[in-house]
């Protein structure tokens, strides 16, 4: 009877470990880089943050615009409110009148 007595190669040995680590490298990559990933985590909450932002800035808005509708509603009108809105509208001031312009995109000084 004969046997075959094999003898073992280096690259025999290195198969597993090489497919391991390929494996382990592949699915780590989509891990962090995914789009469930950890960086797409971190990209979602900065983008969060800046959305918090501009909410914030627009409730302010709103809540300005609301005040200003509220001192101009039938019964509570404000004589300096109407002044003021009439001048605004028609552009007009007095002789005696310091008038600053101000552009749309300077903020208002409460």
């Amino acid at each position: 009877m004969w046997t075959k007595q094999r003898r073992k190669t280096n690259r025999g040995r290195l198969i597993v470990p090489l497919m391991a680590t390929l494996f382990l490298a592949y699915f780590g990559f989509h891990a962090y880089h995914g789009e469930y990933g950890l960086y797409s985590a971190i990209k979602l909450q900065e983008q969060t943050k800046l959305l918090q932002a501009q909410l914030d800035a627009v409730t302010a808005s709103r809540t300005e615009l609301e005040r200003q509708v509220q001192l101009m509603h039938d019964g509570t009108i404000e004589k300096d409110m109407l002044d003021e809105q009439a001048r605004k509208a028609l552009n007009v001031s007095r002789p005696d009148e310091v008038t600053i312009m101000r552009g749309s995109g300077d903020l208002a000084i409460n």
